[in-house]
C-alpha cells in the first residue's frame, strides 16, 4: 500500500525506460529451484536481523497505535534488508500493514503459535500494477483453488527468487500468470511500496500460515490495453478471469475501508457493472461483473473481493497522480526505489 510520504520516482533510466531483465523464466524452469525463496531481514539500531514469522515487520519501526512506517530498503547479501537507517543500495519508501494485521495482534513474544510456524520466516514477495497508455490498470482474479488468498482479485505477483532484482521478479510474475511478456524500451517503472501481508487475513480465521512483505511496482506501459489484451494467454492455475479498470471504479475502490462489505451497494457515479474475461478450460469469454463485488474488502476464502494490499497499492499511485496534478513530477517527493542486484 493523508500525512505519508508521496511516492517514490521512476526507478528507471535517463531515457525513463526500464532495462531488459534478461526475460521471464518458464515455470517449469522454476520447479528445479526447491522453492529457494528469499527471506525478509529488519535492522533498527543495530544489527541485522530475519524477522519473525509471529511478529509483525511494520512494528519494528512504529507503535502499536500506528499502522505505517518509512523504511530504507534493498536487496543486500542474499536477502530483503528493511532499516531505520540508510545502507548502501538502499531507498527510502513506505512500509504498511492493515489495522487487523494477525501478526500485530498476536503480541510479542507470539506464544500462540505452534514451533513449526514460530520457525518461519517472513517472505519477500513483489506485485506489479500494470498501467495501460490508455490509463486502465489490469487486475487478475485468483483461482478458488489457490491456497492463498483464493478469489482476491490481485495485480500479478509472487515471491523473489535468489539472484533476482524487484522488477525481474515483477516481469517474471507478470509473463507466468498472463503470458504479457514487456519489451525493453516499451515501459517505466517505479516503487509504490511495501504491504505487510498475512495470510489468512484475520485471526478469526485461523493462526497465521503465511506470512510476506510484498514490494509493490507500477509499470507504465506505453502500450494501449486493447494490444497488451491481445497478446494475453493467462495461466488458469493461477487465473480465473482478468479486469482492466478505469480510473473510477479504481479510485472508488481505493477508498474502500478495510474489512468494509459493499452489501451491493455503488455509488451513483459508477456503472453496476464492469466487464471482465472469464477463463475456463483453455478457453475465455467476455461477461459482466457487478461493481459492488470490486468494492468489497471482506476478505473470505468463499467471497470474491479486493486484497488490501491491492487497495494500498492503488491508493499510492492515485496520490502521485495528485502529485502530477499538483504541477510536480509523477511520484516526485522521495529518492527512487532502484533495488540493486543482491551483494
Amino acid at each position: 500500500m493523508g500525512g505519508q510520504p508521496a511516492a517514490p520516482p521512476e526507478a528507471a533510466p535517463p531515457s525513463g525506460h526500464a532495462p531488459s531483465a534478461g526475460g521471464p523464466r518458464p515455470r517449469s524452469a522454476m520447479a528445479g529451484l526447491g522453492r529457494a525463496l528469499v527471506q525478509v531481514h529488519v535492522r533498527r539500531g543495530g544489527a541485522g536481523r530475519p524477522a519473525s514469522f509471529g511478529q509483525s515487520v511494520t512494528g519494528t519501526f512504529c507503535s502499536m497505535a500506528e499502522d505505517v512506517a518509512v523504511v530504507s530498503c534493498g536487496l543486500h547479501r542474499g536477502h530483503f534488508l528493511l532499516s531505520d537507517e540508510a545502507f548502501p543500495g538502499s531507498t527510502l519508501t513506505l512500509l504498511e500493514r492493515p489495522r487487523s494485521c494477525p501478526a500485530k495482534l498476536l503480541g510479542s513474544p507470539p506464544l500462540a503459535l505452534p514451533a513449526k510456524l514460530r520457525g518461519r520466516g517472513v517472505v519477500a514477495g513483489v506485485a506489479v500494477l500494470l498501467r495501460a497508455s490508455t490509463g486502465r490498470i489490469l487486475l487478475t482474479r485468483r483461482t478458488s483453488t489457490l491456497r492463498v488468498f483464493p478469489n482476491a482479485w490481485v495485480p500479478p505477483g509472487g515471491h523473489v527468487e535468489p539472484g533476482e532484482e524487484l522488477l525481474a521478479t515483477g516481469l517474471r510474475e507478470l509473463e507466468e500468470e498472463t503470458g504479457l511478456r514487456l519489451e525493453a524500451g516499451t515501459f517505466s517503472w517505479r516503487m509504490l511500496g511495501l504491504w505487510e501481508s498475512v495470510y489468512p487475513p484475520a485471526l478469526s480465521q485461523g493462526l497465521p500460515r503465511r506470512h510476506h512483505v510484498v514490494a509493490y511496482l507500477l509499470l507504465l506501459s506505453a502500450e494501449p490495453h486493447e494490444r497488451l489484451e491481445g497478446r494475453m494467454r493467462p495461466s488458469e492455475s493461477e487465473v480465473s478471469a482478468y479486469a482492466w479498470l478505469e480510473p473510477p471504479v479504481l479510485e472508488a475502490i481505493a477508498a474502500t475501508e478495510d474489512g468494509a462489505e459493499s452489501l451491493g451497494n455503488v455509488p451513483s457515479a459508477l456503472p453496476a457493472t464492469v466487464g471482465i474475461t472469464e477463463l475456463s478450460r483453455g478457453s475465455s469469454s467476455s461477461t459482466q461483473l457487478p461493481t459492488a463485488a470490486l468494492l468489497n474488502a471482506a476478505e473470505g476464502e468463499d467471497v470474491e473481493h479486493l486484497s488490501a494490499g491491492t487497495r494500498f497499492a492503488l491508493r499510492r499511485w492515485l496520490e502521485s497522480l495528485g502529485e502530477r496534478e499538483r504541477g510536480r513530477p509523477e511520484g516526485s517527493g522521495a529518492p527512487a526505489c532502484a533495488c540493486p542486484p543482491m551483494q
